[in-house]
C-alpha cells in the first residue's frame, strides 16, 4: 500500500505542478497586459516588477484551487481508463486507500491557502496599490469602490452601490462633522468628473433626498427634515489622502485579522454610519471574510469531488480534464457574485451562500467515492 499511495502521490505533485505553471501564466497574462501599459507611461523597469511580483499571490489565491481540481480529474481519469484502479481494488485496496495521498495533499493545499488568502494576498494587494499611488498611476475613480463606504474624504462618507466607468448608481453620502452625520444625501445615479489639478472628484447627484437631522434631537429621524432635488453636487477632496503615507486600505487589503476586528467592532469602525447601513457594511465584511475561508477550503472540496469525476470520465484528454474543471469552477465562483450582489439584502444571508458548494462538492464526492468503493 505504501508503495502506491507514492505512486499516486508523485504523480499527483507532478501533475498539480504542471497544471499551476498554466493557470498561473494564463492568468499573468492581465497582468503583463497592466504592466505594458505603465512601462508605456514612463514607469521604471523596477516598478514592473514590483507590480507583478505584488500580484503573484493574489492570482495564487485563484489557481491553486483550480489546479487541485484539474490535477485530480486528469490523474484519476488516467488511473481508471489505464486499468490501474481495478487492479488496486482487486489488490484489496479500498478507495479510501487509494485516494488518501491527493486528500492528504488537498488539506495541505487548504491550510496554505487559508494563509495565503487571510494575510499574503490582502498585504500584496495593498503593496500594490501603493506601489501604483507612488508612481501616480492610479486613476481617482478607483478611489470609489463598489459595495464599500469610503470614508477617506475629509468632512464625507460616501458608498457606491454599482460603479460603471464614470457613471454610478445608488450613492450614499453623509456629510460628517465633529458630532458625526450632520445629513445624509441619497441619489439614484450620479456622474463622476475628475479635477487632478485640484486633486478633486466632483460627483453630480441625479434624483437626490437629502435627510437632514433635527438639531435638537438629531438621533430621531422622524424629526429629520427630507429635502427632493433633482441635482446635488459632492467634491471629494483626495489631496491629503493621495500621499503615500495616508493610504487607506479598503476591505481586499484587509488581513483576516483586521477584517475580524472591524466586523466585531463595527460601530467603532464605522461611527457616522446609521443601523441599516451599518448593517449593509457589516455584511460587507462578513461576505468578504467567508469567501477567503470558502476560497481556501475549496481545495480539499475539489478534490473530493474531482476524484470520482475523474474515474466516471470515458475520455484522458487533458483537454476535457480542463473543461470540466472550468465548469466547476465557474459554478463556484457563481455563488460568490450571487452572495456579494446580496449584500443589501442581509436577510438573505449572503454569507452562507458561499458555503453552498463547498458543502455540496464535499457531499457529492463523499458519496460518489463511498459508491465507487
Amino acid at each position: 500500500m505504501n508503495i502506491l499511495t507514492r505512486y499516486i502521490t508523485r504523480d499527483y505533485v507532478v501533475t498539480f505542478l504542471m497544471t499551476i505553471l498554466v493557470f498561473t501564466f494564463v492568468m499573468c497574462v492581465g497582468t503583463v497586459i497592466k504592466a505594458i501599459d505603465l512601462i508605456s507611461r514612463g514607469v521604471s523597469l523596477m516598478v514592473f516588477l514590483q507590480v507583478f511580483a505584488a500580484n503573484i499571490p493574489f492570482i495564487l489565491s485563484f489557481t491553486i484551487p483550480m489546479s487541485s481540481l484539474t490535477t485530480v480529474l486528469l490523474l484519476f481519469s488516467r488511473l481508471s481508463l489505464d486499468g490501474e484502479i481495478t487492479a488496486m481494488k482487486a489488490s484489496g485496496l479500498t478507495m479510501w486507500q487509494i485516494v488518501s495521498g491527493p486528500v492528504m495533499a488537498s488539506i495541505l493545499l487548504s491550510m496554505f491557502c487559508v494563509y495565503l488568502n487571510s494575510y499574503a494576498a490582502p498585504n500584496s494587494h495593498f503593496a500594490n496599490r501603493r506601489i501604483l499611488r507612488t508612481v501616480g498611476v492610479e486613476e481617482p475613480v478607483n478611489l470609489l469602490e463598489e459595495g464599500r463606504f469610503v470614508k477617506d474624504f475629509p468632512g464625507l462618507m460616501i458608498y457606491v452601490g454599482r460603479k460603471d466607468g464614470n457613471r454610478v448608481e445608488d450613492v450614499v453620502v453623509y456629510e460628517t462633522g465633529n458630532e458625526g452625520a450632520v445629513r445624509s444625501v441619497r441619489a439614484q445615479s450620479g456622474t463622476i468628473t475628475s479635477d487632478e489639478d485640484a486633486r478633486a472628484l466632483l460627483v453630480e447627484l441625479l434624483d437626490v433626498r437629502i435627510d437632514q437631522p433635527s438639531k435638537d434631537d438629531p438621533m430621531d429621524l422622524s424629526k429629520s427634515r427630507q429635502v427632493i432635488a433633482k441635482r446635488y453636487p459632492v467634491r471629494l477632496d483626495f489631496s491629503e489622502m493621495w500621499d503615500d503615507e495616508n493610504i487607506q486600505k479598503k476591505v481586499p487589503d484587509l488581513t483576516m485579522t483586521e477584517l475580524v476586528s472591524n466586523i466585531r467592532n463595527v460601530r467603532q469602525a464605522y461611527p457616522e454610519l446609521n443601523e441599516e447601513d451599518l448593517l449593509h457594511q457589516k455584511m460587507k465584511m462578513l461576505v468578504s471574510a467567508n469567501e477567503r475561508l470558502a476560497l481556501s477550503l475549496s481545495c480539499f472540496a475539489f478534490t473530493v469531488l474531482g476524484i470520482p469525476l475523474g474515474m466516471k470520465s470515458r475520455r484522458k484528454e487533458s483537454s476535457v480534464g480542463v473543461l470540466v474543471s472550468l465548469c466547476v469552477v465557474f459554478l463556484f465562483y457563481l455563488f460568490i457574485i450571487i452572495a456579494d450582489s446580496l449584500v443589501r439584502q442581509p436577510q438573505w444571508h449572503p454569507d452562507l451562500i458561499i458555503w453552498l458548494p463547498v458543502i455540496l462538492s464535499e457531499l457529492i464526492g463523499f458519496l460518489l467515492i463511498k459508491k465507487l468503493n
